[in-house]
C-alpha cells in the first residue's frame, strides 16, 4: 500500500511539474492571414516569427521561460480578427499579439487589446491612423504599436519616385476598395497635392478582381504617364496584364506590396519594372541579414530561394526581438510594464531592417522613419533596390 501512494504522489508531482512548466511558458498571439490573397505576406511574417522565437528560446528565452507563438489564420476578414482577438485575450491568455497584413482588420481587432491592456504589435499593417486610433488625450496610454513603414511615409515616396525623380507629371491612381486601398488613396493625393498634382484619373478596385479594363482605358485616355497603386499582389498584377492586353505600357509605382510574390508570379514579364518603397530587400549586404536571410532559406525552403513577402518575414522577426526586450527590460509579462518598456527600451535591438535605438516614445508608436525605406523594383522575377 505505501508503495502504491508514494506512486501515486509521484506521479501527481511529476503532473503538476509538467503542468506548471507548460504555464510557464510566455505566450504571444501571432495573428495574419496564411491562406486566400495575402498569404504571401502572412506566411512570411510568420515564419519570420518562428524563426526568431526559435532562436530566442535557444539562448534561454526571456526571463528564463521559452516563447511560444498561438497562431491563428485571420484570412484577411475583419470579423475572423475580432473573433481572434477575443479568444487569444480570453482563453488563450497571450501577453502580447503580433502581426496584422491588412489594415481593416487591425482597426476592427486591435481595440480589445486597447482595452484589456495589452500591447499589440503591428509588424506588417501600414495604414497610417493604426498606431494612432487610441492616442491621447482621450487615450492617456495607447497599447498599439508597429515596425512596418506607415502609408504618410510610402505615399510621398511614391509621388517624389514618380514626380521628382522620373519626372511624370501626368498620373493616375488605381487603388483598391479595403480601408488599406482607400486610406492608402487619400494619403497619395495629399502628397500629390504638395506637389501641386492633380491625379488625371482616380479608379477603384474590389479585391478578387480579374479585369481592370475599364480603369486602366480611364486612366489612358486621360493621358496618365504613370499608374499610382495601392492594393495586394493579385490584384496588382491583373493592372499590369490588363495594360498588356490593352497593348498600353506605363510604369506602375506603388505601394510595398508590388514586391509580394503572387504580384511578381502573376505578372510575370508584364511586372517588371514596377517600383515601390521596402523596409528590406532579401539582399545580404549585411552581416545580420546575411545570416537571417540564410536561416528562413534554410528552415523553410521556398520556392527558388525567394522569400515570398521579405518585408514581411523581416518586420515579423524584428518585432519578437523587439518584444523580448520589451518583456526582459520590464521583468515582467503584465502589460502595462510591457508597454512601458516598448516606451523607453533602454538596449538597441539589432533587426534585420534596422538597428532600434529607442524607436518609441510614449507619443509615437511606430518605429520605421523615412530614412529606414528604400525604393525596390521588381528585376528578374524579385525585388532589387532600384538604381
Amino acid at each position: 500500500m505505501d508503495f502504491r501512494l508514494k506512486l501515486l504522489a509521484g506521479t501527481l508531482i511529476f503532473a503538476v511539474s509538467a503542468a506548471s512548466h507548460a504555464a510557464d511558458a510566455i505566450k504571444i498571439g501571432v495573428s495574419g492571414p496564411y491562406t486566400g490573397g495575402s498569404s504571401s505576406m502572412g506566411v512570411s511574417m510568420r515564419d519570420g516569427v518562428r524563426l526568431a522565437i526559435e532562436e530566442i528560446n535557444k539562448n534561454g528565452g526571456v526571463l528564463g521561460r521559452k516563447l511560444v507563438a498561438v497562431e491563428r489564420d485571420d484570412e484577411a476578414k475583419n470579423e475572423r480578427g475580432v473573433q481572434i482577438a477575443q479568444e487569444l485575450i480570453n482563453k488563450e491568455q497571450v501577453v502580447a499579439t503580433v502581426g496584422y497584413i491588412n489594415t481593416g482588420v487591425a482597426l476592427a481587432s486591435q481595440r480589445f487589446y486597447q482595452d484589456a491592456k495589452i500591447p499589440v504589435f503591428n509588424n506588417v499593417a501600414t495604414g497610417t491612423v493604426i498606431t494612432e486610433q487610441f492616442k491621447a488625450p482621450e487615450y492617456p496610454e495607447n497599447y498599439v504599436f508597429r515596425n512596418s513603414a506607415k502609408d504618410s511615409i510610402q505615399a510621398p515616396m511614391i509621388v517624389e519616385e514618380a514626380i521628382t525623380r522620373r519626372g511624370y507629371k501626368k498620373v493616375a491612381i488605381l487603388a483598391d476598395s479595403t480601408n488599406y486601398g482607400q486610406l492608402g488613396r487619400e494619403d497619395l493625393e495629399k502628397a500629390l497635392a504638395a506637389k501641386g498634382v492633380k491625379a488625371l484619373a482616380v479608379e477603384k478596385f474590389n479585391i478578387k478582381d480579374v479585369d481592370m479594363t475599364a480603369q486602366l482605358l480611364k486612366a489612358k485616355e486621360a493621358g496618365a504617364e504613370a499608374i499610382l497603386t495601392y492594393g495586394i499582389g493579385p490584384e496588382l498584377a491583373q493592372i499590369a496584364n490588363g495594360m498588356a492586353k490593352l497593348g498600353w505600357k506605363v510604369p506602375m509605382i506603388g505601394s510595398w506590396t508590388l514586391s509580394m510574390a503572387n504580384y511578381i508570379d502573376n505578372s510575370g514579364a508584364n511586372g517588371e519594372g514596377a517600383r515601390m518603397p521596402q523596409t528590406f530587400i532579401q539582399e545580404p549586404d549585411t552581416p545580420r541579414r546575411k545570416a537571417f536571410i540564410d536561416a528562413y532559406l534554410a528552415k523553410f525552403k521556398p520556392k527558388n530561394n525567394r522569400i515570398d513577402s521579405p518585408v514581411s518575414a523581416a518586420q515579423g522577426y524584428d518585432s519578437i526581438y523587439l518584444l523580448a526586450a520589451a518583456i526582459k527590460q520590464a521583468n515582467s509579462t503584465e502589460g502595462p510594464k510591457i508597454r512601458e518598456a516598448l516606451e523607453n527600451l533602454q538596449t538597441p535591438v539589432e533587426g534585420v531592417v534596422m538597428t532600434y535605438n529607442k524607436p518609441f516614445t510614449r507619443d509615437n508608436h511606430d518605429a520605421i522613419t523615412v530614412k529606414e525605406v528604400v525604393i525596390g523594383e521588381v528585376k528578374g522575377g524579385r525585388v532589387v533596390k532600384a538604381q
